[in-house]
C-alpha cells in the first residue's frame, strides 16, 4: 500500500496543493510553522479521518474559508482507489471512488498509517482519555467493525446517562433494556483492546531488546474487570459488577462502569512508568510501542503502513536512529520531516524523494 498523490484544498495553511510521492520514502525539509507536519496530518486524516493534534475538525479548515478538503490516490495490490475527505461546518463526508459513506466507521481501515511525533510522549505521560484515543485509532485502523461498535457504546453509554440524569421516576426494566445492550458492547470491545495489548507485548520485548538490550517491558490494559478473567466469563463478570454499583448509579445519576474509563500501562522492569519513569524510558517506551504495531500490520494482518515520522530525529541518539532505519524496508512507504537534512542518515536521503517547505508552498528538489 502507498500514496500515489494527494491534493489539499483549504487546509491548514494551504490554499490548494498537489503532491506525487515516491512510492518508499519521502522527505520535508524546512523551517518551523512552515507546513511541513501539516502534510503529515493530512494524510493521518484521509486514514483516520481525524487529526492526531486536536479534537475538532473545523480547525482544520484555512483561516476565513468555508471548508476542508483532502483528496488522496492509494494504490493497494496495483489497484488504485481515489479517498476524499469533506469538512465543512455541517459536518465532515467521506468517500472512496466518488463513492460517499454514511457512516465513518465504514471508510475507516482502508488506509493504514502510524504516526510518529513528540507529541507521542503524552500517550504515556497524559490523561487516561489520551491513552483510550490512540487505543481506539490503532484498533479502528485494524477492524471497521470496532470502530461500529465503539460508535453504538457511546451514542447508548450518552443515551443511558441522559436517562439517569434527567428523569425522576426510574423504570428499572427500561434502565435494564439499556445496561444489557451496554453490556453487550463492554464485552465485545474489551476483547478488542485486550487481544490488541496481547498482540503488541508479543513483539515489543523483542524491539526493546533490539533498542536497548534490554528485555523487561510489558503493557498492561487496565480494565474495570480482571484481566485473567477468560472470554466466556467476561460478560457474567460484568453484569454482576453493574448490578452490585445499580443503586449506587441512580444516586449519583450517571453509569460508572464502562470501558470509557478503562486505560493502559507501560511497565519496564516492574515499575510502571506512566508516572515513575524518566522521560528517557518513557520516549523509549513509545517507540517501542510504535514499532510494536508495525510489526502487527505486517505479520498478522499482512498489510504494510504508511509510516510517519514527524521530526522525531533530531531528538534521538545516533544508536536509536539506525534501530528506526532498520525498520524502515523498502517495501514500506515512508513520509519524514526535519529542520534539517544532516538529521536524517544518508542511508536514507540518497534514495528519497525530497520536497522544500517554505511558508505553505512546496518545491521538489
Amino acid at each position: 500500500m502507498f500514496l500515489k498523490k494527494i491534493s489539499l484544498t483549504n487546509f491548514r495553511n494551504y490554499d490548494n496543493l498537489d503532491l506525487e510521492f515516491d512510492k518508499n520514502i519521502n522527505i520535508f525539509i524546512g523551517n518551523n510553522a512552515q507546513g511541513k507536519t501539516n502534510i503529515l496530518e493530512s494524510i493521518y486524516v484521509l486514514s483516520i479521518s481525524k487529526s492526531h493534534r486536536i479534537n475538532k475538525d473545523l480547525f482544520l479548515i484555512k483561516d476565513n474559508c468555508l471548508f476542508t478538503k483532502i483528496h488522496g490516490e492509494i494504490i493497494n495490490y496495483d489497484n488504485l482507489n481515489e479517498f476524499e475527505i469533506l469538512i465543512n461546518k455541517k459536518g465532515k463526508r467521506v468517500s472512496i471512488n466518488s463513492n460517499p459513506f454514511r457512516k465513518i466507521s465504514e471508510y475507516l481501515s482502508n488506509i493504514n498509517t502510524i504516526m510518529f511525533c513528540p507529541d507521542d510522549l503524552e500517550i504515556i505521560k497524559g490523561t487516561p482519555s489520551e491513552r483510550r484515543y490512540f487505543l481506539n485509532s490503532s484498533l479502528s485502523q485494524f477492524y471497521s467493525d470496532y470502530s461500529l461498535k465503539l460508535s453504538k457504546y457511546n451514542k447508548l453509554l450518552k443515551n443511558r446517562n441522559e436517562y439517569l440524569k434527567n428523569t425522576e421516576k426510574i423504570d428499572k426494566i427500561y434502565l435494564k433494556i439499556l445496561t444489557d445492550k451496554l453490556i453487550n458492547l463492554n464485552v465485545d470491545l474489551i476483547i478488542y483492546r485486550r487481544n490488541y495489548i496481547n498482540e503488541i507485548n508479543k513483539y515489543i520485548v523483542k524491539i526493546y531488546k533490539n533498542l536497548t538490550n534490554k528485555d523487561k517491558i510489558s503493557i498492561k490494559y487496565d480494565s474495570f474487570i480482571n484481566n485473567d478473567i477468560n472470554e466466556k466469563n467476561i460478560k457474567q463478570e460484568i453484569q454482576e459488577k453493574f448490578d452490585r454499583v445499580l443503586e449506587n448509579e441512580i444516586f449519583q445519576r450517571t453509569t460508572l462502569l464502562g470501558i470509557h474509563k478503562d486505560d493502559f500501562s507501560i511497565y519496564i522492569d516492574d515499575v510502571k512508568i506512566n508516572n515513575y519513569g524518566s522521560q528517557g524510558q518513557q520516549r523509549i517506551s513509545i517507540l517501542c510501542l510504535k514499532l510494536a504495531e508495525i510489526d502487527i500490520y505486517k505479520e498478522r494482518f499482512n498489510k504494510k503502513p504508511i509510516i510517519l515520522l514527524d521530526d522525531i530525529f533530531s531528538e534521538l541518539d545516533s544508536e536509536k536512529k539506525e534501530n528506526i532505519i532498520k525498520y524502515i524496508n523498502s517495501d514500506m512507504q515512508v513520509f519524514i520531516t526535519s529542520t534539517d537534512l544532516n538529521n536524517i542518515d544518508e542511508k536514507i536521503t540518497k534514495n528519497a524523494d525530497i520536497f522544500y517547505v517554505n511558508d505553505g508552498k512546496v518545491i521538489k528538489r
